[in-house]
């Protein structure tokens, strides 16, 4: 695992942070600022997720599993992407970890990826988790 490349992005939206945490569980709200993806999962620790759509193109269906669920807090996830090109192993496999905090103007969401495989992976994974943020911002504060 390269732990130590790792993604990390962070926006404040201004928004509660009830209203975020909805967002980031409701599916119906996902597909609207995470490039079109339907997700389906409980969210309960140790529940499957899926993340189906098209990407450049390219028909998907990423998998993981729910590591961490704390409401209004943190929600992490493993993460396996086929279009990777990789074998589905656990090495191949992100950790995708969202932490939410209060502030003045709204909610500080920080994202963070881990196990990126070199200095171009991990700022590709930055790029697009910049604007999966920037639709999440535009969504919830509408």
């Amino acid at each position: 695992m390269k732990q130590d490349l790792v993604a990390k992005v962070s926006r404040t939206v201004e928004a509660p942070i009830d209203e975020v945490w909805q967002a980031l569980i409701t599916p119906e709200t996902i597909k609207e600022y995470m490039f079109g993806a339907a997700v389906k999962s409980d969210w309960k620790v140790g529940s499957p997720i899926v993340w189906k759509g098209e990407w450049q193109g390219k028909p998907y269906e990423d998998k993981g599993k729910i590591l961490q669920m704390e409401p209004k807090r943190r929600l992490s996830y493993s993460h396996f992407s086929p279009l990777a090109g990789k074998p589905d192993k656990t090495e191949n496999y992100h950790t995708v970890t969202i932490e939410l905090a209060k502030r003045p103007k709204g909610t500080l969401v920080t994202l963070s990826q881990d196990n990126n495989a070199n200095e171009e992976a991990r700022e590709h994974s930055q790029q697009n988790w910049k604007m999966m943020l920037d639709g999440l911002k535009k969504v919830v504060e509408h």
